[in-house]
Protein backbone atom coordinates (compact mmCIF):
# COMPACT_ATOMS: atom_id res chain seq x y z
CA UNK A 1 0.00 0.00 0.00
CA UNK A 2 1.25 3.51 -0.88
CA UNK A 3 -0.06 6.66 0.81
CA UNK A 4 -0.16 9.36 -1.84
CA UNK A 5 -0.08 12.18 0.72
CA UNK A 6 2.98 11.04 2.68
CA UNK A 7 4.69 8.50 0.40
CA UNK A 8 4.51 5.88 3.18
CA UNK A 9 4.55 2.26 2.03
CA UNK A 10 3.08 -0.56 4.06
CA UNK A 11 2.64 -4.29 3.50
CA UNK A 12 -1.01 -5.20 4.19
CA UNK A 13 -1.18 -8.80 3.01
CA UNK A 14 1.63 -11.18 2.09
CA UNK A 15 1.05 -13.83 -0.52
CA UNK A 16 -1.52 -11.95 -2.61
CA UNK A 17 -1.89 -9.25 -5.24
CA UNK A 18 -4.38 -7.18 -7.27
CA UNK A 19 -5.98 -5.71 -4.14
CA UNK A 20 -9.06 -3.49 -4.01
CA UNK A 21 -10.35 -1.32 -1.16
CA UNK A 22 -14.12 -1.86 -1.09
CA UNK A 23 -16.85 0.51 0.25
CA UNK A 24 -18.20 -2.44 2.22
CA UNK A 25 -15.27 -2.16 4.64
CA UNK A 26 -13.18 -4.95 3.10
CA UNK A 27 -9.91 -5.47 1.32
CA UNK A 28 -10.28 -7.92 -1.57
CA UNK A 29 -7.28 -9.49 -3.29
CA UNK A 30 -6.26 -12.39 -5.49
CA UNK A 31 -4.36 -15.53 -4.57
CA UNK A 32 -3.98 -18.89 -6.31
CA UNK A 33 -7.13 -18.93 -8.41
CA UNK A 34 -9.44 -17.36 -5.85
CA UNK A 35 -10.67 -13.98 -4.65
CA UNK A 36 -10.20 -13.45 -0.92
CA UNK A 37 -11.35 -10.74 1.47
CA UNK A 38 -10.61 -9.48 4.98
CA UNK A 39 -12.23 -6.71 7.02
CA UNK A 40 -10.27 -3.50 6.56
CA UNK A 41 -10.17 -0.23 8.47
CA UNK A 42 -9.40 2.41 5.86
CA UNK A 43 -9.19 5.21 8.45
CA UNK A 44 -6.35 3.47 10.29
CA UNK A 45 -5.08 1.59 7.22
CA UNK A 46 -5.03 -1.82 8.85
CA UNK A 47 -6.47 -5.27 8.36
CA UNK A 48 -9.05 -6.34 10.93
CA UNK A 49 -10.31 -9.77 11.93
CA UNK A 50 -8.78 -13.18 11.53
CA UNK A 51 -7.77 -15.25 8.51
CA UNK A 52 -8.91 -14.14 5.04
CA UNK A 53 -11.98 -15.82 3.57
CA UNK A 54 -12.39 -17.09 0.01
CA UNK A 55 -15.30 -15.17 -1.54
CA UNK A 56 -15.07 -16.33 -5.17
CA UNK A 57 -13.40 -19.35 -6.80
CA UNK A 58 -12.30 -19.88 -10.36
CA UNK A 59 -10.92 -16.38 -10.88
CA UNK A 60 -7.92 -16.61 -13.22
CA UNK A 61 -4.72 -14.67 -13.00
CA UNK A 62 -3.90 -12.68 -16.10
CA UNK A 63 -1.34 -14.53 -18.17
CA UNK A 64 1.83 -13.81 -16.21
CA UNK A 65 1.99 -12.05 -12.87
CA UNK A 66 0.46 -8.68 -13.66
CA UNK A 67 -2.95 -9.05 -12.07
CA UNK A 68 -6.19 -10.98 -11.84
CA UNK A 69 -9.20 -10.78 -14.12
CA UNK A 70 -11.81 -9.23 -11.82
CA UNK A 71 -13.41 -5.85 -11.09
CA UNK A 72 -15.77 -4.51 -8.42
CA UNK A 73 -18.06 -1.50 -8.83
CA UNK A 74 -18.74 1.01 -6.05
CA UNK A 75 -22.37 -0.19 -6.00
CA UNK A 76 -21.46 -3.79 -5.23
CA UNK A 77 -21.33 -5.56 -8.60
CA UNK A 78 -18.56 -8.16 -9.03
CA UNK A 79 -17.43 -9.05 -12.55
CA UNK A 80 -14.77 -11.61 -13.43
CA UNK A 81 -13.64 -13.81 -16.29
CA UNK A 82 -13.93 -17.45 -15.16
CA UNK A 83 -10.95 -19.74 -15.55
CA UNK A 84 -11.14 -22.03 -18.58
CA UNK A 85 -9.56 -24.98 -16.84
CA UNK A 86 -7.14 -26.17 -14.17
CA UNK A 87 -4.22 -26.11 -16.62
CA UNK A 88 -5.02 -22.75 -18.17
CA UNK A 89 -1.75 -21.12 -17.13
CA UNK A 90 0.52 -24.16 -16.93
CA UNK A 91 3.50 -24.14 -19.24
CA UNK A 92 6.23 -26.56 -20.20
CA UNK A 93 9.90 -25.84 -20.76
CA UNK A 94 11.02 -26.45 -24.35
CA UNK A 95 13.95 -26.10 -26.70
CA UNK A 96 13.26 -24.27 -29.96
CA UNK A 97 15.80 -24.59 -32.76
CA UNK A 98 16.55 -21.91 -35.35
CA UNK A 99 13.92 -23.36 -37.65
CA UNK A 100 11.19 -23.21 -35.01
CA UNK A 101 11.15 -26.96 -34.22
CA UNK A 102 10.06 -27.51 -30.59
CA UNK A 103 11.51 -30.19 -28.30
CA UNK A 104 9.93 -30.45 -24.81
CA UNK A 105 12.17 -30.83 -21.77
CA UNK A 106 11.49 -33.52 -19.17
CA UNK A 107 10.54 -30.92 -16.54
CA UNK A 108 6.93 -31.28 -15.32
CA UNK A 109 4.39 -28.69 -16.49
CA UNK A 110 3.94 -25.89 -13.96
CA UNK A 111 2.82 -22.26 -13.83
CA UNK A 112 6.27 -21.22 -15.06
CA UNK A 113 7.37 -17.71 -15.93
CA UNK A 114 10.66 -15.93 -16.61
CA UNK A 115 12.84 -18.96 -17.37
CA UNK A 116 16.59 -18.16 -17.49
CA UNK A 117 19.28 -20.50 -18.82
CA UNK A 118 22.51 -20.73 -16.81
CA UNK A 119 25.79 -19.68 -18.48
CA UNK A 120 26.99 -23.30 -18.69
CA UNK A 121 23.67 -24.41 -20.18
CA UNK A 122 23.10 -27.02 -17.45
CA UNK A 123 20.48 -25.33 -15.26
CA UNK A 124 17.36 -23.19 -15.57
CA UNK A 125 16.20 -20.59 -13.03
CA UNK A 126 12.44 -20.17 -13.28
CA UNK A 127 9.52 -18.71 -11.32
CA UNK A 128 6.64 -21.01 -10.38
CA UNK A 129 3.48 -19.19 -9.28
CA UNK A 130 0.90 -20.40 -6.76
CA UNK A 131 0.01 -18.09 -3.88
CA UNK A 132 3.30 -16.30 -4.58
CA UNK A 133 5.95 -16.58 -7.28
CA UNK A 134 8.93 -18.64 -6.08
CA UNK A 135 12.26 -19.20 -7.84
CA UNK A 136 13.33 -22.76 -8.53
CA UNK A 137 16.44 -24.22 -10.17
CA UNK A 138 15.87 -26.99 -12.70
CA UNK A 139 18.85 -29.30 -13.33
CA UNK A 140 18.77 -30.26 -17.01
CA UNK A 141 21.04 -33.26 -16.43
CA UNK A 142 19.36 -34.76 -13.37
CA UNK A 143 15.83 -33.56 -14.13
CA UNK A 144 15.31 -32.17 -10.62
CA UNK A 145 13.67 -28.99 -9.33
CA UNK A 146 15.19 -27.29 -6.27
CA UNK A 147 13.56 -24.34 -4.51
CA UNK A 148 15.74 -21.22 -4.23
CA UNK A 149 13.60 -18.45 -2.68
CA UNK A 150 11.00 -18.26 0.08
CA UNK A 151 7.24 -18.53 -0.42
CA UNK A 152 6.66 -15.56 1.92
CA UNK A 153 7.05 -13.08 -0.94
CA UNK A 154 7.23 -13.17 -4.74
CA UNK A 155 10.50 -13.47 -6.65
CA UNK A 156 10.55 -13.20 -10.45
CA UNK A 157 12.77 -12.29 -13.42
CA UNK A 158 15.83 -14.39 -12.49
CA UNK A 159 19.17 -13.64 -14.15
CA UNK A 160 22.35 -15.70 -13.76
CA UNK A 161 25.66 -14.01 -13.04
CA UNK A 162 28.15 -14.93 -15.81
CA UNK A 163 30.14 -17.22 -13.49
CA UNK A 164 26.94 -19.15 -12.70
CA UNK A 165 27.40 -18.83 -8.96
CA UNK A 166 24.62 -16.35 -8.20
CA UNK A 167 21.13 -15.52 -9.40
CA UNK A 168 19.84 -11.95 -9.25
CA UNK A 169 16.08 -11.33 -9.33
CA UNK A 170 13.36 -8.88 -8.37
CA UNK A 171 11.34 -9.44 -5.22
CA UNK A 172 8.54 -7.64 -3.39
CA UNK A 173 9.86 -8.81 -0.01
CA UNK A 174 9.98 -5.20 1.24
CA UNK A 175 6.71 -4.21 -0.45
CA UNK A 176 8.25 -2.72 -3.61
CA UNK A 177 9.93 -4.62 -6.44
CA UNK A 178 13.65 -4.26 -5.77
CA UNK A 179 16.72 -6.28 -6.77
CA UNK A 180 18.08 -9.15 -4.67
CA UNK A 181 20.53 -11.96 -5.26
CA UNK A 182 21.49 -15.27 -3.74
CA UNK A 183 23.98 -18.08 -4.41
CA UNK A 184 22.48 -20.39 -7.02
CA UNK A 185 23.13 -23.46 -4.85
CA UNK A 186 21.13 -21.94 -1.97
CA UNK A 187 24.15 -22.00 0.35
CA UNK A 188 24.07 -18.32 1.29
CA UNK A 189 21.56 -15.77 2.49
CA UNK A 190 19.49 -13.54 0.24
CA UNK A 191 20.97 -10.03 -0.14
CA UNK A 192 19.14 -6.88 -1.20
CA UNK A 193 20.89 -4.88 -3.93
CA UNK A 194 18.61 -1.85 -4.46
CA UNK A 195 16.34 0.22 -2.22
CA UNK A 196 14.55 2.16 -4.93
CA UNK A 197 11.01 3.53 -4.64
CA UNK A 198 10.53 2.43 -8.24
CA UNK A 199 10.07 -1.07 -9.59
CA UNK A 200 13.51 -2.46 -10.53
CA UNK A 201 13.97 -5.31 -13.04
CA UNK A 202 17.33 -7.01 -13.82
CA UNK A 203 18.17 -7.62 -17.47
CA UNK A 204 21.84 -8.15 -18.25
CA UNK A 205 25.35 -8.60 -16.84
CA UNK A 206 28.60 -7.38 -18.27
CA UNK A 207 30.77 -10.35 -19.27
CA UNK A 208 32.99 -10.03 -16.18
CA UNK A 209 29.97 -10.02 -13.86
CA UNK A 210 30.94 -6.67 -12.33
CA UNK A 211 28.14 -4.51 -13.76
CA UNK A 212 24.39 -5.16 -13.87
CA UNK A 213 22.06 -3.36 -16.29
CA UNK A 214 18.51 -2.97 -15.00
CA UNK A 215 15.31 -1.05 -15.68
CA UNK A 216 14.00 1.37 -13.09
CA UNK A 217 10.27 1.60 -13.63
CA UNK A 218 9.49 1.62 -17.34
CA UNK A 219 11.30 4.78 -18.47
CA UNK A 220 14.88 4.57 -17.20
CA UNK A 221 17.83 2.23 -17.73
CA UNK A 222 20.38 2.12 -14.92
CA UNK A 223 23.74 0.49 -14.27
CA UNK A 224 24.68 -1.11 -10.93
CA UNK A 225 28.39 -1.82 -10.24
CA UNK A 226 28.71 -4.88 -7.99
CA UNK A 227 31.89 -3.70 -6.32
CA UNK A 228 32.89 -0.84 -4.04
CA UNK A 229 29.90 1.20 -2.85
CA UNK A 230 27.50 -0.42 -5.36
CA UNK A 231 26.08 2.97 -6.27
CA UNK A 232 23.61 2.72 -9.16
CA UNK A 233 24.05 5.18 -12.02
CA UNK A 234 21.56 6.18 -14.75
CA UNK A 235 22.51 5.16 -18.29
CA UNK A 236 19.41 6.31 -20.18
CA UNK A 237 16.63 8.56 -18.89
CA UNK A 238 13.91 9.55 -21.34
CA UNK A 239 10.21 10.54 -21.23
CA UNK A 240 9.41 7.52 -23.41
CA UNK A 241 9.39 3.89 -22.31
CA UNK A 242 12.92 2.43 -22.33
CA UNK A 243 13.68 -1.05 -21.02
CA UNK A 244 15.29 -4.49 -21.62
CA UNK A 245 18.98 -3.43 -21.65
CA UNK A 246 21.32 -6.15 -22.96
CA UNK A 247 25.13 -5.97 -22.85
CA UNK A 248 26.94 -7.15 -25.95
CA UNK A 249 29.33 -10.07 -25.31
CA UNK A 250 32.35 -7.75 -25.59
CA UNK A 251 30.75 -5.26 -23.14
CA UNK A 252 31.11 -2.30 -25.53
CA UNK A 253 27.45 -1.96 -26.56
CA UNK A 254 24.04 -1.96 -24.96
CA UNK A 255 20.91 -3.04 -26.84
CA UNK A 256 17.57 -1.90 -25.46
CA UNK A 257 13.92 -1.17 -26.28
CA UNK A 258 12.62 2.37 -26.66
CA UNK A 259 9.24 3.77 -27.66
CA UNK A 260 10.63 7.19 -28.54
CA UNK A 261 9.38 6.84 -32.13
CA UNK A 262 5.86 5.92 -31.02
CA UNK A 263 6.22 2.13 -30.95
CA UNK A 264 8.68 -0.31 -29.41
CA UNK A 265 11.90 -0.59 -31.42
CA UNK A 266 15.31 -2.11 -30.67
CA UNK A 267 18.25 0.29 -30.46
CA UNK A 268 21.97 -0.08 -29.75
CA UNK A 269 24.24 2.46 -28.05
CA UNK A 270 27.92 2.32 -27.09
CA UNK A 271 28.66 1.53 -23.45
CA UNK A 272 29.57 3.39 -21.33
CA UNK A 273 29.37 6.09 -23.99
CA UNK A 274 29.37 8.71 -25.26
CA UNK A 275 28.21 8.07 -28.79
CA UNK A 276 25.26 7.86 -31.10
CA UNK A 277 22.61 5.18 -31.37
CA UNK A 278 21.45 2.80 -34.05
CA UNK A 279 17.91 1.53 -34.61
CA UNK A 280 18.15 -2.20 -35.29
CA UNK A 281 14.50 -3.21 -35.77
CA UNK A 282 12.49 -1.68 -38.60
CA UNK A 283 8.89 -2.70 -37.91
CA UNK A 284 8.73 -3.07 -34.13
CA UNK A 285 10.83 -5.10 -31.75
CA UNK A 286 11.11 -6.31 -28.15
CA UNK A 287 13.29 -8.68 -26.09
CA UNK A 288 16.70 -8.06 -27.72
CA UNK A 289 19.30 -10.77 -27.22
CA UNK A 290 22.88 -11.09 -28.47
CA UNK A 291 24.39 -14.16 -30.03
CA UNK A 292 27.33 -15.06 -27.74
CA UNK A 293 29.64 -14.75 -30.77
CA UNK A 294 28.67 -11.03 -31.08
CA UNK A 295 27.79 -11.42 -34.75
CA UNK A 296 23.99 -11.58 -34.44
CA UNK A 297 21.27 -9.80 -32.51
CA UNK A 298 17.90 -11.49 -32.00
CA UNK A 299 14.63 -9.80 -31.09
CA UNK A 300 10.90 -10.48 -31.05
CA UNK A 301 8.23 -8.90 -33.24
CA UNK A 302 4.82 -10.27 -32.25
CA UNK A 303 5.08 -14.07 -32.47
CA UNK A 304 8.08 -13.89 -34.81
CA UNK A 305 11.73 -14.12 -33.81
CA UNK A 306 13.87 -11.83 -35.95
CA UNK A 307 17.64 -11.74 -36.42
CA UNK A 308 20.11 -9.20 -37.79
CA UNK A 309 23.78 -9.68 -38.61
CA UNK A 310 25.88 -7.16 -36.71
CA UNK A 311 29.41 -5.83 -36.70
CA UNK A 312 30.69 -4.19 -33.52
CA UNK A 313 34.24 -3.23 -34.48
CA UNK A 314 35.50 -0.67 -35.23
CA UNK A 315 31.94 0.68 -35.04
CA UNK A 316 28.43 -0.75 -34.99
CA UNK A 317 26.48 -1.75 -38.08
CA UNK A 318 23.48 -4.03 -38.64
CA UNK A 319 21.99 -5.83 -41.63
CA UNK A 320 18.36 -5.77 -42.71
CA UNK A 321 16.25 -7.82 -40.25
CA UNK A 322 15.07 -11.24 -41.37
CA UNK A 323 12.71 -13.79 -39.84
CA UNK A 324 14.32 -16.65 -37.94
CA UNK A 325 11.16 -18.53 -36.90
CA UNK A 326 7.63 -18.09 -35.62
CA UNK A 327 7.10 -19.35 -32.09
CA UNK A 328 7.99 -18.72 -28.45
CA UNK A 329 10.91 -16.46 -27.56
CA UNK A 330 13.58 -17.74 -25.20
CA UNK A 331 17.16 -17.64 -23.94
CA UNK A 332 19.76 -18.27 -26.60
CA UNK A 333 22.07 -21.22 -25.96
CA UNK A 334 25.87 -20.88 -25.90
CA UNK A 335 26.17 -22.15 -29.48
CA UNK A 336 23.12 -20.08 -30.59
CA UNK A 337 21.65 -23.17 -32.28
CA UNK A 338 18.54 -23.20 -30.07
CA UNK A 339 16.57 -21.25 -27.49
CA UNK A 340 15.16 -22.24 -24.09
CA UNK A 341 11.52 -21.15 -24.04
CA UNK A 342 8.12 -21.84 -22.46
CA UNK A 343 5.01 -23.14 -24.22
CA UNK A 344 1.44 -23.23 -22.82
CA UNK A 345 0.14 -26.73 -22.07
CA UNK A 346 -3.29 -25.72 -23.32
CA UNK A 347 -3.58 -23.56 -26.45
CA UNK A 348 -4.55 -20.00 -25.67
CA UNK A 349 -8.25 -19.32 -26.01
CA UNK A 350 -10.01 -15.95 -25.87
CA UNK A 351 -12.48 -15.45 -23.01
CA UNK A 352 -16.01 -16.51 -23.91
CA UNK A 353 -17.93 -15.10 -20.95
CA UNK A 354 -17.88 -12.70 -18.02
CA UNK A 355 -19.53 -13.71 -14.78
CA UNK A 356 -21.46 -10.92 -13.04
CA UNK A 357 -22.62 -11.08 -9.41
CA UNK A 358 -25.22 -8.48 -8.40
CA UNK A 359 -25.57 -7.24 -4.82
CA UNK A 360 -22.23 -8.85 -4.09
CA UNK A 361 -21.54 -6.61 -1.08
CA UNK A 362 -24.45 -8.22 0.78
CA UNK A 363 -23.03 -11.68 0.17
CA UNK A 364 -19.58 -10.42 1.13
CA UNK A 365 -20.81 -9.03 4.47
CA UNK A 366 -22.35 -12.38 5.32
CA UNK A 367 -19.22 -14.34 4.51
CA UNK A 368 -16.81 -11.79 6.02
CA UNK A 369 -18.54 -9.78 8.77
CA UNK A 370 -17.00 -6.45 9.64
CA UNK A 371 -16.79 -5.05 13.16
CA UNK A 372 -19.84 -3.10 14.29
CA UNK A 373 -19.24 0.58 14.95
Amino acid sequence: MLRLDTGERRVLIRGGHTGRFLPSGHLAYYRAGALLAVPFDLAHIEVKGNAPVTVADGVPQNNGTTGAAYAVSTTGVLAYIPALGANQFEQRLVWVDRGGKIEPLAAPARTYSNAALSPDGQHVAVSITSSTSVLWIYDLTRGSLTQLTSEQSSSINPLWRPDGRRVVYRSNKAGIWNLYWRPADGSGAEERLTTSDNSDTPYSWSLDGKVLAFAKGSHDIWILPLGGDRKAQPFLQTPSISTSPQFSPDGRWLAYISEESGGAQVYVQPYPGPGGKWQVSTDGGTLPQWNPNSRELFYRNGDTIMVVDVTTSPTFSASKPRMLYQGPAGNVSRDAHRFLAMQPVEPGQPPTQINVVLNWFEELKQKVPTARK
